[in-house]
């Protein structure tokens, strides 16, 4: 599982034109979900990001996490996060997961991160989406549950 997180101070997510999900600060986690993927990637990406310590402090420093600044999430499901550009100039994403599955870990993401008690928006799975974001810092980090 693969996710690209952008510390926002505003994000929102449009489809056909009716937003669908927006918060206000916190983060922005485009979700790619592979085929060798569980609930046991998810869980440990959840784990990862909300403890993450990517927020300043009031000295500047990156030393608080998510739950910290008491930050929301938004989560967009991003199977291009496995496109394959190696060969040819059209990407393969024949590693991404198969719609099935993608959704069902994609809401358990969702499930594990409200448990926690941080806000938490979402997307459409499968739909054509406008995300627009105001990025702060800008930090922008990539994460892959493959690599720990």
């Amino acid at each position: 599982m693969k996710a690209v997180i952008q510390a926002v101070s505003q994000a929102s997510v449009t489809v056909e034109e009716k937003v669908v999900g927006a918060i206000a600060q916190g983060l922005l986690i485009l979700l790619g979900i592979g085929q060798n993927d569980s609930e046991q990637d998810a869980d440990y990406l959840v784990a990862k990001i909300t403890n993450l310590r990517i927020f300043p402090d009031n000295n500047g420093m990156m030393n608080l996490s998510i739950r910290d600044v008491a930050g929301e999430i938004l989560v967009i499901s991003q199977f291009t996060l496995y496109a394959d550009c190696r060969k040819g100039r059209r990407p393969s994403y024949q590693q991404a997961a198969p719609p099935e599955l993608a959704k069902q870990l994609y809401f358990h993401f969702i499930k594990q991160a409200k448990g926690l008690g941080i806000p938490t928006a979402c997307g459409q799975f499968q739909a054509m989406m406008a995300v627009s974001l105001i990025n702060q810092g800008p930090v922008t980090i990539l994460l892959d549950s493959q690599r720990r």
